[in-house]
């Protein structure tokens, strides 16, 4: 009959590393939490049309380096000229939309602000508009919006708002697994995009490695996300200790303490312990003088 395992750890150095993870555990947990509906609600089905405005997570798969766009500046660039060094983490939004795209970008930035990461030093941003209508004046209206919410006005040569044709956009979007769709708005003009809210991260060679959903992420997340796609280049060894505690759920885009991973990094904790304890009473041992 198996025994559950006890939690009661008398290695200062286990209580340690299991208080360390567990500790990060409100971090980690996705910020996100669904409203009850109050009683006598009705859900009504989502638009058909939000049926292709969803997520396919395309992790490792690489991004066309190749396509073309215009920066803030106008200047035609490619998307390959903001990869090779760091990690980069990006958006794909559309600049005249004012409802859910400046959350977005707002949350982004907010939480690469409390991240203890420097734009240029840890990783890069890219901003790509989805609207062949956008131009570079939206760009760098809405770059300037972002880099005050970043806090870092330096950033600006390592933050990057694009512009270009429906092609590039789309063929990006396409290998990222970003769907939006064409959608009317208010006054029935067809000039708005239905699509999903999510920042992504990408490794210097311009794979996909990172997906986190919603409109407020958490800083931890998004540090341990750019740590990832950096390959672990980037980061102290408290960040490698909580990535080992933690593990990335594909299905909620957000990462999760691992119980398992925990238990294991107490037992070795434990394990070291007590060889030191064995090792220090051995030569306490031996140093002890026989009596007469």
């Amino acid at each position: 009959m198996s025994r559950r395992p006890s939690l009661y750890i008398r290695s200062p150095l286990v209580f340690f590393a299991f208080a360390f993870c567990l500790a990060a555990g409100p971090a980690v947990f996705p910020a996100q939490a669904q409203q009850a509906e109050p009683l006598g609600t009705i859900s009504k089905p989502a638009p058909n049309f939000l049926k292709h405005a969803g997520i396919s997570q395309n992790l490792d798969q690489q991004l066309p380096l190749d396509a073309q766009f215009l920066d803030s500046t106008g200047a035609h660039v490619t998307l390959g000229q903001y990869f090779g060094k760091r990690p980069v983490v990006f958006a794909m939004v559309y600049f005249r939309c004012r409802l859910l795209c400046p959350q977005v970008l707002n949350g982004m930035a907010t939480a690469l602000r409390h991240t203890g990461y420097t734009a240029g030093k840890q990783y890069d941003v890219v901003v790509a508009s989805i609207d062949p209508q956008d131009t570079p004046a939206d760009a760098m209206t809405e770059k300037q919006r972002f880099l005050g919410w970043l806090g870092d006005p330096g950033a600006a040569s390592h933050v990057h708002f694009l512009t270009g044709a429906a092609a590039a956009s789309s063929s990006m979007a396409q290998a990222a697994g970003f769907h939006y769709v064409r959608v009317p708005g208010p006054d029935g003009k067809m000039d708005q995009y239905a699509h999903s809210s999510v920042i992504m991260f990408a490794t210097p060679e311009g794979r996909m490695s990172k997906y986190l959903s919603g409109v407020s992420y958490q800083p931890r997340d998004v540090r341990l996300a750019l740590m990832t796609a950096g390959n672990h280049h980037i980061g102290s060894l408290g960040d490698l200790v909580l990535l080992y505690c933690c593990s990335y759920d594909s299905s909620t885009g957000a990462y999760t303490v691992s119980i398992l991973r925990v238990l294991g990094l107490a037992a070795v904790g434990s394990i070291l312990a007590l060889s030191l304890l064995f090792f220090l009473l051995s030569r306490k041992s031996k140093k002890t003088p026989r009596p007469a």
